[in-house]
């Protein structure tokens, strides 16, 4: 791995091609059950239970799959995993494409899994490491700019494809765009990591850790799984949250409508800063937003918008957080095997995420669920206090 500027790798080439890549990676896959679910159960009949179980499914095996993508990441570089990814996430929708029975949809979910797994933004953040070492941070950031607008650009471009061309041939059309765009612009844009890993770092997949960097670690991962847990099951019921506090459906979509415009304005703030603090700073902040916002939720204040803007603030740059603060911490070297296996809990926390929190609303209701999920985020800031302590 390289600790510069890889030789023509320029930046804005190479963030905005990933930029693009990130847009429909996130489009093709997390964000993709937003609008396809109901057309895909009333359609073929299948439970929208099953359909949206496939999600869960899909995060699962890409949580499984993290910690082999960040070393193959760290032994061949981002490109050839970034491209694998591409032909995986379309090998799993042209799956959905010509699904004939509900099993082989949910299938597809395996192979859709992987793809997300070795092409979202762990995969992206760790191929920028190798790119450009420590000093990936700022790309970090701008990445995180372009991967925002990805529902904003694939929800309208998904609804569009299915008036147009139904369910199953939308999943083609996201195929396509997969093989024909995001996959060149990896291939012949990005660039490669440099000199390959050593040969004894190919021998050894054991990342050696000293006790503070060990203490370091697992408290990162912690604050990664409390975030992953809070984030999934905020992006899945807060609507139904907001209306279980005695919102309509026409408020809750206009408040929850903030959560992005939140999300890159908190990004341009920490892009505007230009990486002169340090990244625990970033965390810090993320932390404390998120936390403010869902305790304000939580006490039934009645500066909702704020809150949510506030909450979705804190998540919009904790993605930029998690990205520079490992570099950071554990260095260019060892950054993406350590990003994968960061990712693994992460993911697998998301994955369960949807259906804790259904069980929360079903059995204790709105109140206790954003009571769990303020305690959640309070318990992260003590995480980052001890975090931050280590580093001293």
């Amino acid at each position: 791995m390289i600790a510069a500027d890889a030789p023509g790798a320029r930046r804005w080439p190479v963030i905005s091609a990933l930029g693009i890549v990130q847009i429909f990676a996130w489009g093709s896959s997390y964000y993709l059950l937003a609008v396809f679910a109901g057309p895909i159960a009333a359609e073929t009949g299948w439970p929208l239970s099953w359909v949206v179980g496939g999600l869960s499914l899909g995060l699962f095996v890409a949580g499984m799959a993290s910690p082999r993508v960040g070393e193959a990441i760290r032994r061949h570089g981002g490109r050839p995993v970034l491209a694998l990814s591409s032909i995986l996430l379309a090998a799993g929708l042209l799956i959905f494409a010509t699904a004939p029975v509900l099993p082989v949809f949910v299938a597809g979910w395996i192979v859709l899994g992987i793809g997300m797994g070795a092409g979202l933004y762990d995969a992206a953040f760790a191929t920028l490491g190798g790119i450009y070492g420590r000093k990936a941070r700022s790309a970090i950031t701008t990445l995180t700019l372009w991967g925002g607008f990805a529902s904003t650009v694939c929800w309208p471009l998904s609804a569009l494809f299915i008036e147009h061309l139904g369910w199953r041939w939308s999943c083609v059309a996201y195929a396509l765009i997969q093989l024909g765009l995001c996959l060149p612009l990896i291939l012949f844009v990005l660039p490669g990591n440099g000199r390959a890993a050593p040969a004894a770092a190919d021998r050894q997949s054991t990342i050696r850790l000293s006790g503070p960097e060990r203490r370091a670690y697992l408290t990162m991962m912690a604050i990664m799984v409390l975030a992953g847990l809070s984030v999934t099951i905020v992006s899945v019921h807060l609507l139904t949250m907001l209306q279980g506090r005695s919102l309509s459906l026409a408020e809750a979509v206009a408040l929850g409508a903030l959560i992005g415009p939140a999300q890159v304005t908190a990004r341009l703030i920490e892009m505007a800063g230009g990486g002169r603090h340090h990244p625990i700073w970033t965390l810090a902040g993320a932390v404390g937003l998120s936390a403010v916002g869902l305790v304000m939720l939580a006490l039934g204040l009645p500066l909702v918008g704020a809150a949510i803007f506030l909450y979705a603030a804190g998540n919009g740059i904790f993605s930029i957080a998690k990205g520079a603060l490992p570099l950071a911490l554990f260095g260019a070297d060892r950054y993406a095997p350590i990003m994968g296996r960061l990712a693994r809990p992460s993911l697998i926390a998301q994955a369960i995420a949807p259906t804790l929190g259904a069980m929360l609303l079903s059995a204790a209701g709105t109140d206790w669920t954003l009571n769990v999920l303020a305690t959640l985020a309070l318990a992260n800031i003590l995480l980052v206090i001890i975090l931050w302590k280590d580093m001293e």
